[in-house]
Order: structure tokens, then sequence, then C-alpha cells
């Protein structure tokens, strides 16, 4: 049995596999969760973090605006499926992911620049009060995500460095800090390999600490001859080294499939910003954008999804 290793969330959101279904990750039947009519002017509510908080649960939302600015917005919610959305912007920029890191909320999003994308860094104790820190990386990057705790005495993020246009540069590196204001230290962690990923890949969700290293979902990217089409993969990486990577799956864990996958601002977008996991049960829920237009859900458990993870090892062969 995989074990995780984390907070007890008993009342985490899940809904039990369907009777026969073959593949180990399973979509919530009542998607999409939250659309773009669950906050004025809004254009559209996609890619956005969540983590337990106060027994319920507190996010940080990827909302466009009508104005088709890019801005986050905080919520809150006691289920992690209905959710009340503040209109407050809290920050400019977009993708957000969310970990606790010794008693506070760190928050990882693509910050905008006037010379490109950079990885901002901010942490709350209340998601009301926000302490922006140094940006932690030189433009131009996207998908900084933060490792839930310190690694070898120090923060560990996973960062995939790009130049302004939408695709060039499709590696996942790992950089490293004492302090959150220095970053150095830099490790590559993977390319693309096989066709539904060639393009590029990104760090998805907080990495998951297990018993068999940290699970880390990603979204890949296939570029065909109607355009982009983003999925989500899965690797393990090393504990104590988390730019090695141990075990990593051949193909995808899930791709658009579904209307509100295949039809939206952007067409054919499973990608992946946030994960719930209980330790108690093995239970995960995972958060993911929907065509760029709404946030829906996804079901696995540890178990499951490191056995498919093994058993379609790229690694190994």
């Amino acid at each position: 049995m995989v074990r995780i290793t984390g907070e007890s969330i008993k009342n985490i959101p899940w809904q039990d596999k369907p009777a026969g279904y073959r593949y180990p990750v399973w979509r919530y039947t009542d998607n999409p969760v939250i659309t773009r009519d669950d906050l004025f002017m809004a254009n559209s509510i996609f890619n956005s973090a969540v983590v337990p908080y106060r027994g319920g649960f507190a996010g940080v939302f990827r909302a466009d605006k009508m104005s088709r600015d890019h801005t986050l917005v905080t919520g809150m919610s006691a289920d992690g499926i209905h959710w009340d959305l503040d209109e407050k912007v809290i920050f400019r920029g977009y993708d957000p992911r969310l970990c606790l890191i010794e008693g506070k909320y760190y928050l990882s999003w693509v910050n905008l620049t006037p010379h490109g994308t950079t990885i901002g860094i901010a942490r709350t104790e209340d998601f009301i009060s926000w302490e922006q820190l140094e940006d932690a990386c030189y433009p131009v990057a996207r998908n900084g995500v933060l490792f839930p705790r310190k690694i070898g005495g120090e923060y560990c993020l996973l960062i995939r460095p790009c130049d302004k246009g939408h695709t060039p540069y499709g590696d996942i590196f790992l950089s490293r800090s004492k302090d959150l204001t220095y970053w150095g230290r830099h490790r590559f962690v993977m390319s693309p390999v096989k066709n539904w990923e060639m393009t590029k890949v990104g760090a998805g969700p907080t990495p998951i600490e297990t018993s068999e290293g940290w699970l880390m979902f990603y979204h890949g990217v296939l570029t065909s001859c109607n355009g982009f089409t983003y999925s989500m993969g899965a690797a393990l990486l090393d504990l104590d080294e988390p730019w090695k990577v141990l075990h990593r799956a051949d193909s995808f864990l899930l791709a658009p499939h579904e209307l509100y996958e295949c039809v939206g601002d952007v067409p054919n977008v499973v990608f992946p910003c946030a994960a719930l996991a209980d330790a108690d049960t093995g239970r995960i829920a995972i958060y993911y954008g929907a065509a760029d237009t709404t946030v829906a859900m996804a079901f696995t458990t540890a178990d499951e999804v490191v056995d498919y993870i093994k058993r379609h090892d790229l690694i190994s062969r």
C-alpha cells in the first residue's frame, strides 16, 4: 500500500470510481464545479489552487475579467465543491499554486512584469492579508510550484523557464533557496518524451509526498494540425533529491474528452493545478482547468496512480 505523508482530510471531496471503469483517474460527474457565472464580471475561471483550511477549504482562483485582464481572487468552501468567491483582486497574474509550509500558506503564480512573466511568491495565514516576497526568478518563466516542506534545509521550486512567446522551452527544472529570496542550485528534472507531451511539460499541483517518492502531476502539450492539446501526466520524484525522476508514466492520465474540456476559450485543455490528498485513505482529489474556461475535478488514489505509473514506466525501459 502506498502511504501518503501529510494530513488527514476527512471531508475530502470524493466520488467512488464508476463500476467497470478501467482507468486510474475518473471525473466528477457534476463537472464543472466552478464556472464564469460564479463571479461578477468574470470571462472565465479556471487554473486554480485549493488547500484544506480551518475544517473546510480555501483557494486562490484565476479569474480572467471581461476586460481579459488576468487576476487572482480568493474563495472559501465547506466541502471543496461549492465555492464562495471574493471579488477582490489579490494579485495580477495567473495559474496559482498553494501549499502549507511551517504553518503559513504559500502562493506561487505567474506574475506579470513589463519584461515578461516571473514566478511570484507570497504568503498568508488567513487568506486576507498577504506578504509578497521577492520573485523567484528573472523573466521569463511559468509553472512555478513549491514543494510542501523544506528538503535538505532548503525550499524547492519546480519551474519551466521559457521565453516571451507561448511555447519555446519545454522542460521542467528545480530551483532551491534557503531564505525564499535568493534562488539557485538549479537542476534539470525532465523533458518531453512521448507524443502526447512532445511540445512542453510543466509541473501541476503541489507535489504529494508518498512512501514511493514525490507524486508529481504535470501537464504535457501536444501540437497537432488542429493546435495544442493539454493533458495530465504523472511521475514519481526522489524524496531527498527531487530533481531525480524515479518513475514516469509513458501515457497521459487524463486528456480532453468531455464537452467542457474540448469547447471553451481555449479548446482541448486539461490543466491540473491543485490536488488534495488524504493520508488516512489515500484518496486524491484533483482540480483542473478545463478549456481555459471552468474548474473541474477528478479523483484517484495513491495506490491506483502509483501502480499505473510503474506499469507504464518510461524510466525502467
